[in-house]
């Protein structure tokens, strides 16, 4: 999840990519199914790999990336455009997500081989890339690895993570810090 957020990270921030999005959320408020297929194109990766993250388990979280955008198709003509809108996005992939696991009350552990495809299916990553983060996928806890996403690929703040993981701001903070330590370790026992 984390190389899919890295990988798709250029496509989903930036100033030009922003107003692309508030562009196709637009169109999409009108019905426009086009602008739809572009945007699930420029952000599904962020989108799957978080929910992915949450989740645990591949075919829910594919059933939860099409479930989001159905909701996002239905529900663009409430969408304020304020320079955040994969904030908006995530929150509704995260919203769809908890009520899977509700309903399902499933965790179980993403079999590595499903890491693997993930990272072969990105063309954005080189192939040194793919080594180094099949390397770290298995250090970081859920959580971690989901706090680290945000805030490293997606560019969001702590506080911003803290608000969308429902955590205190302190916890994530201190969440960061020991997975970006983690990642250290990780990547300097391999020299």
């Amino acid at each position: 999840m984390f190389a899919i957020c890295l990988a798709s990270a250029a496509a989903c921030s930036g100033e030009d990519s922003i107003r692309i999005i508030e562009e196709q959320m637009e169109r999409i408020a009108r019905r426009d199914q086009e602008a739809l297929g572009m945007l699930y194109q420029r952000t599904k990766s962020a989108v799957y790999g978080f929910v992915l993250s949450i989740l645990k388990n591949t075919q829910d979280a594919e059933d939860v990336l099409q479930d989001t955008y159905i909701q996002i198709y239905t529900a663009a003509d409430t969408y304020l455009a304020k320079g955040k809108p994969m904030a908006w996005i995530l929150t509704i992939a995260r919203n769809q997500a908890m009520m899977k696991l509700r309903d399902r009350k499933k965790t179980a552990d993403i079999p590595q081989e499903d890491w693997e495809n993930c990272l072969a299916e990105n063309p954005g990553l080189s192939h040194e890339d793919r080594l180094v983060l099949q390397t770290v996928l298995g250090t970081l806890s859920g959580e971690e690895l989901q706090i680290v996403m945000l805030h490293a690929a997606a560019g969001f703040r702590h506080r911003e993570i803290a608000s969308l993981l429902s955590l205190p701001l302190s916890t994530v903070l201190s969440k960061y810090n020991r997975a970006m330590k983690k990642l250290r370790v990780k990547l300097t026992e391999g020299e």
